[in-house]
Formats: C-alpha cells, structure tokens, sequence
C-alpha cells in the first residue's frame, strides 16, 4: 500500500528580487503533517490564501516554491531530492486548477508519451486506442477530442475532463486535484466526480482533494476532511466537518490564528 508522508513541511514562495539584486522570500507553509495512503481520500478545504494550493505545487516540484524545512516522501523514497519529472515517475500526480496550453502536441500523443514516460515502456497500440477511447466515452468526449492540441481552445469543462482522463489512464500512486471542481456546471462536476470515483473504487490510489466549497464533497465523499489556514493544518475531522464548515465557514479559525 503506498502512502505519502508530509511532516512539518514549510515552503516560501520566491518574490521579484529586491532593489539590492537579492532574491526575498515569503513565508507560506508553516509546518504541514498530512500523510495520505492508497485507497483514502482527503479533503483539504479553506479560504483563499491559506496555502492549499502552495502545498499541491511543492509537492509536484514547482521552482517557484522553496522548501525550508521538513520533508515529503513516498513509500519511504524522498520526493523533494527529486526532480518534477522523477516524481511524476514515481506515482504523483497534479491535477492543475489552470491546466496550461501545449500547442502543437496533441492529446493522442501527449497521453501516450506520459504513459511511455512512466512506464518505462510504449503501451501496446492496439491496447492503448482501446482504453483512451473507453475513458474518452466514461467521461463524455468527443472522439474528435484526441486530436486537438492539449487545452487550447478547452472550455473549462473540457481542461477538467482531461486532468481526469490523465489521472485514469495514467494510474498514479497519489492524486493531488487543485480545486477540479472550480468553473465547472452542474454536469460537468457530476462526470468528473464520477471519475475520480472510478479511481477512488480500485482502491490503488490515494487522492488529495483541494477545495472551497463541499459539492464536490457531496458526489466525492471523503474520508478525512482537514481545515487548512494560515499555511497550516488546524483542524481535522470527517465527512461531517465539511458540512460544519459549510454552515459556519472559516472565521473562527482565521479568527484563531491571529
């Protein structure tokens, strides 16, 4: 069973340098303790600015985040010593709030070169048409879709639905999903929702949902739900503090942390 372990990670985000040429930093993460195993499913929600998506991008390598202190590992292995790529090898994986555009590379292709990449190997031709059709058709995609280039022109329905076809042709360890329920309808949440539930059910996957809101909650249940202010885990619970957050928000615990 894989498990990813944070503890006390801190991280500061690289600001322009100042008038001195020097870089500056800003503290951001203050000492984050999650650790997420295959088969669970955790909500981190909060209010804008506490860090959720800070920790989604240190995690997955991003450069403009510096790590300060603690660690991150994966089944025992040190995700910060290694590089983006090496981690996504290793079974990360981001779903971007803001999936970015890749002209000239189409979606064919770019699934199949992430899935070359991490498995060391070229998915059988015949066998791979079969399942990127079928996971275009559980989604609700055109077929047509496979051709275009990767998020250009996507609507933001569309973005969502292939950070969701990646995470289930692509079969990682850990799934972070950066606010998947931000922009989209009520249709679009439903299929989307259903598929991460695909990947939920094999039971191989740990999830890592970050969220403001509970719908999304409310077609993905959780099974821990944690209160991220102030770059920092303050309070954890079940499902049913999702539903206490929604009826009270988060003033108190801002409030809190003053």
């Amino acid at each position: 069973m894989s498990t990813l372990e944070i503890r006390d990670l801190k991280v500061s985000v690289k600001l322009p340098t100042n008038e001195n040429g020097q870089p500056s930093l800003k503290p951001i993460l203050a000492g984050v303790d999650l650790t997420v195993k295959a088969g669970e499913t955790h909500a981190i929600m909060g209010p804008n600015g506490s860090g959720k998506s800070t920790l989604a991008y240190s995690i997955a390598g991003h450069p403009k985040y510096q790590i300060t202190g603690g660690s991150v590992t994966l089944d025992g292995d040190d995700v910060l010593a290694m590089t983006v790529d090496e981690r996504a090898r290793a079974g990360l994986f981001l779903a971007m709030q803001y999936p970015v555009e890749v002209p000239g590379v189409s979606v064919a292709n770019f699934l199949r070169s992430a899935k070359t990449a991490i498995d060391g190997e070229a998915p059988k031709l015949r066998t791979w048409a079969g399942e990127l059709r079928g996971a275009m058709e559980k989604l609700q995609m055109d077929p047509a879709f496979a051709q275009r280039n990767v998020n250009e022109g996507f609507s933001g329905g569309e973005k969502k639905r292939h950070e969701i076809m990646q995470l289930e042709l692509l079969k990682p360890k850990v799934a972070i999903l950066d606010e998947t329920d931000s922009g989209l309808d009520i249709d679009a949440l439903r299929i989307v929702s259903e598929g991460v539930n695909r990947v939920r059910e094999t039971g191989e996957t740990g999830l890592l949902l970050i969220t403001h809101y509970t719908r999304i909650l409310r077609y993905i249940k959780p099974d821990f739900v944690h209160v991220f202010v102030a770059g920092k885990i303050v309070q954890e619970g079940g499902p049913e503090l999702a539903e206490q957050l929604e009826a009270e928000g988060y003033e108190r615990y801002v409030n809190a942390t003053v």
